[in-house]
């Protein structure tokens, strides 16, 4: 389905500080005078405030600031610009075409039950980055089972290198120890001859370090309820790994400083039940052939899994019932426990805007590479937060991205605008078959409530019960020495007394799809291919959306349109 033009005139953010409507262009200013009027004391974001009231209120800070025996010069100057800032009072221009993309969205295709699109959308940012330096991953049929797929998405930093490598190279790693504990799991003689060929440098010194992952304290009883430890500790054991191989510095120009990444990867895996289709016989070989078997069946209804995994700031989001659930952590000095765990080791974090810079350079506190810096690479460890997640016919998106996106919508703002955008692609597509009529007519927008958009209710509800099955705390390492640093590796969520999530509105619309064909702008729509434009449509307006509101950050994204979507 072409769209036209003005399209992007439709398109706004339901800001999850003020619950206001923004387009898109307007919300590096928007966000900008939240910023200022909380740093001059105001309590409500939506306050208007007129010169009079901005002047009372610096003076009044001010005089507290002067009275206070360690003053900071800082402050100050932080006061005086929010409120410089908010006296300006210049207002953004009222209508700007949301820019173009330097390379359109693609979907793949992947063959998995539970996914029914993907599609991947990529801009450089050319008005801030000279080089596109973020990578993507997307393989099918993963370890030779039906299925099962591998995403990933890597964030390139200070140059491509590290990236490349590890978009080439991780998926080869986590592979090679997911098949050691299940032997489903299968690797090709290719694959097999370039994990021989680390055996120079997986060492047997290197390996007694790695027996951290099998020697963690722990009893019985939590053996048995984390069911997905291994997929966790396979993770975390091929991420140390690649960071090892990128300490050997293939291809790296730079000889004081080598290039780094963030990494967000999910394994999308198809759990075995009754209500899944196949043979029994085939259910009870797929059951034989894995180490979670009929344990998995969490509970009824639940079709698969997916097991997260992220270090830096690449972040996985999944929208469930409406709802946004972050699947990911924030590792970058904004995280006040990894700036504690920096400063504790002896790490420096320097006072750069908005909250400083790991040694002066880096603001990711995480992540894989920099090894060109031996003092920055003491503080930016390889340790991924790792977390397992059922997936039903409630879980509607599942979104990878890169910093790009979150430097400048937060999660709540990227659920909101993937769901209208969605059922706007939908209407439009309804609109043409069956009335023939302009698709514009039609209100875009779904009914998005503050219940639906409050992020820490919906990681609480996700929480409940059986939605999480296995999260780790992260293992800490040293090349010295290997600990737990005094932290648990394991933290699980008792699925007894789950209560499911609320479901959307009633009154939220069915969009049937079972119009045979229709010639759209990219070819030929048809029900079969409508997913697949859709994907692509939603992901290159998440890329549009976040050049037009001021992203200075290379862009990807990756979407997932699970099951679930069908019912919005």
């Amino acid at each position: 389905i072409a769209c036209e033009n003005d399209d992007s005139k439709r398109i706004s953010i339901f800001c999850s500080a003020c619950q206001q409507t923004i387009y898109p262009y307007h919300l590096l200013y928007h966000k900008k005078t939240h910023k200022a009027l909380t740093l001059l004391g105001f309590a409500s974001p939506q306050r208007k405030t007129d010169n009079k009231t901005l002047l009372a209120q610096r003076q009044k800070l001010i005089s507290k600031l002067t009275k206070i025996p360690k003053y900071s010069e800082t402050h100050r100057q932080k006061i005086d610009y929010s409120f410089e800032f908010l006296m300006d009072n210049h207002t953004p221009t009222s209508y700007c075409d949301l820019a173009n993309i330097n390379n359109p969205s693609t979907f793949k295709e992947v063959n998995n039950s539970l996914i029914k699109a993907l599609a991947i959308c990529q801009d450089k940012n050319s008005t801030w980055q000279g080089d596109m330096e973020d990578r993507f991953i997307v393989l099918n049929n993963y370890g030779n089972r039906s299925d099962t797929c591998f995403l990933g998405l890597v964030d390139g930093s200070h140059g491509v290198t590290a990236a490349e490598t590890v978009a080439a190279e991780l998926p080869l790693l986590f592979l090679d120890q997911l098949a050691q504990t299940d032997s489903s799991y299968k690797k090709s003689k290719d694959e097999q001859q370039i994990l021989d060929s680390f055996a120079t440098v997986i060492k047997a010194d290197y390996r007694e370090k790695e027996k951290i992952f099998s020697e963690k304290p722990g009893n019985d009883e939590t053996d048995k309820t984390n069911t997905y430890e291994w997929i966790h500790k396979a993770y975390a054991k091929s991420f140390w790994r690649m960071d090892r191989l990128l300490r050997l510095g293939r291809n790296e120009v730079s000889k004081v400083r080598w290039s780094g990444c963030s990494v967000v990867t999910c394994l999308v895996e198809r759990i075995p039940s009754e209500e899944t289709d196949g043979t029994e016989e085939e259910e009870r070989k797929h059951s034989e052939n894995t180490t979670h078997g009929p344990s998995a069946r969490t509970a009824k209804g639940v079709a698969g899994l997916l097991h997260i995994a992220n270090i830096g700031n690449a972040h996985a989001v999944l929208c469930k019932n409406g709802k946004s659930h972050c699947l990911s952590k924030e590792h970058s000095t904004s995280n006040i426990s990894e700036r504690e765990r920096i400063l504790q080791n002896g790490g420096n974090i320097s006072i750069n805007e908005p909250d400083g810079l790991v040694e002066g350079y880096l603001r990711t506190t995480r992540g894989l590479g920099h090894h060109g810096d031996p003092v920055l690479k003491r503080s930016v460890i390889p340790v991924p937060h790792t977390i397992s997640v059922p997936i039903d016919d409630t879980c509607q998106f599942l979104i990878l991205a890169s910093n790009g996106l979150w430097e400048v919508l937060d999660y709540n703002e990227v659920l909101a605008l993937t769901l209208t955008t969605f059922t706007r692609y939908l209407r439009m597509y309804e609109s043409v078959q069956q009335n023939r009529t302009s698709p514009y007519v039609c209100q875009y927008l779904m009914p998005l409530t503050e219940d639906n958009l409050n992020d820490s209710k919906a990681i609480e509800d996700l929480q409940n019960g059986t939605e999480i099955l296995y999260s780790n705390t992260d293992i800490i390492f040293c090349d010295k020495l290997a600990s737990y640093a005094g932290q648990e590796l394991l933290k699980t969520v008792s699925p007894v007394g789950s209560k499911p999530l609320p479901q959307f509105e009633e009154d939220t619309k069915m969009h049937p799809s079972n119009c045979k064909s229709q010639t759209a702008g990219r070819g030929r729509v048809t029900a079969e291919t409508l997913y697949d434009n859709a994907a692509s449509y939603v992901s290159e307006q998440l890329v549009k959306t976040a050049l037009a509101a001021g992203s200075r950050d290379n862009i990807t994204i990756l979407i997932v349109l699970l099951n679930g979507c069908n019912k919005i």
